[in-house]
């Protein structure tokens, strides 16, 4: 499998932050949870809107169209309109750096 990464400093990406980054072909969104950093598709699974425009409320990103909700932690999202999960992706942070791999993508089995 071919493995894609993005990196960004931590410090352009504050606690409440949504940052979308594009790894390889990806559109992933960058999210700060007190302190957390989380990575999940940056694509609605209901209407294929931005996720990153959207607001975080601690760990549920709303998309902007509908109001979807999608759970960072595991991309479920928590009601209609949405019925599918977004994928989430591996998130590491060393020094100032936070880097997104796409190499484990998951969709919390589903």
């Amino acid at each position: 499998m071919c493995e894609h990464a993005a990196q960004l400093p931590l410090s352009d990406l504050p606690p409440g932050a949504v940052v979308r980054v594009m790894v390889g072909d990806e559109p992933v969104a960058v999210c700060n949870v007190e302190g957390e950093v989380y990575a999940i598709s940056d694509r609605c699974t209901h209407a294929e809107a931005s996720l990153s425009a959207g607001s975080l409320e601690g760990h549920l990103l709303y998309c902007p169209w509908h109001a979807a909700a999608f759970d960072v932690r595991t991309g479920r999202p928590t009601g209609p309109p949405a019925d599918r999960p977004c994928a989430t992706f591996d998130v590491s942070i060393e020094d100032d750096t936070v880097t997104i791999t796409l190499h484990n993508k998951t969709t919390d089995g589903f």
